[in-house]
C-alpha cells in the first residue's frame, strides 16, 4: 500500500472512530456530520465522499464496531488465561461499556442485527459460533464443563446471563455477584460434585 492509499485508510478510519465515540455517547439521530468531520479532523465533504450518506457511514460504524468487539474476544480467546476467566469475561466483562451506550446506538445495532441476512449475523455465524465450540471442548478436556452437556445447552445458558446482564437496571446489583454467578455458572446450586 502506497502513502496515499495509507493516509486515504486512516482517514476512514479516523472518521468511523470519531464517529462510533459520538453514537456511543449521543446516539445516532442527535450526531450532525458536521460534529463527526470536527471530531475526525475532516471536512463534510470527506466523509460524504468516503461513505455517500450518513446511513451508510453508520451501517460501517456498526461493522467497525462489531469488528472491535471480534478483536477483543479473538484475543481473549487466544490468552492462555484459565477457562474460568474467559467465561467471566465473556459474561460480564462488556457490561462497564454496555452502560456507556447510548440506547439509540444500541437500538441501530439491534436493527441491523435483525435485518436478516447482516455482517453481524455471518460475523457470528462463520467466526464466533466455533471459536465458542472450541472453547468449550477446551473447557470439557480440563475437566470444567460436563462433557454430557451439549454445546448448543451451554451457549443458550450463556446467552441468558448476558441478555440479563445487558438490562440497564441490572448491571449495578449483578457486578458485585460476579464471583457467586460464575460459580453458579459452573456448579448450579447444588455445588460441584454433586450428581
Amino acid at each position: 500500500m502506497n502513502g496515499f492509499e495509507r493516509r486515504k485508510q486512516q482517514k476512514k478510519i479516523d472518521i468511523l472512530k470519531a464517529s462510533l465515540a459520538l453514537f456511543k455517547k449521543y446516539g445516532v439521530q442527535k450526531v450532525s456530520i458536521t460534529e463527526i468531520a470536527d471530531k475526525a479532523k475532516v471536512s463534510q465533504v470527506t466523509i460524504y465522499n468516503y461513505f455517500g450518506s450518513k446511513d451508510n457511514l453508520i451501517h460501517e460504524v456498526i461493522i467497525f464496531y462489531v469488528d472491535q468487539v471480534w478483536e477483543e474476544y479473538e484475543q481473549l480467546f487466544n490468552s492462555s488465561a484459565p477457562f474460568p476467566d474467559k467465561i467471566k469475561q465473556i459474561i460480564f466483562d462488556k457490561q462497564e461499556e454496555a452502560d456507556q451506550i447510548n440506547t439509540e446506538f444500541f437500538d441501530s445495532l439491534m436493527e441491523e442485527y435483525t435485518k436478516g441476512s447482516n455482517y453481524i449475523e455471518e460475523m457470528y455465524t462463520k467466526k464466533a459460533l466455533p471459536r465458542f465450540i472450541d472453547l468449550f471442548n477446551e473447557g470439557k478436556e480440563k475437566g470444567y464443563v460436563d462433557p454430557t452437556i451439549s454445546n448448543e445447552a451451554i451457549l443458550l445458558y450463556i446467552q441468558i446471563f448476558k441478555d440479563y446482564m445487558q438490562r440497564k437496571d441490572m448491571a449495578k446489583n449483578i457486578l458485585p455477584l460476579t464471583e457467586e454467578i460464575t460459580k453458579l455458572f459452573f456448579y448450579g446450586i447444588a455445588g460441584k460434585g454433586i450428581n
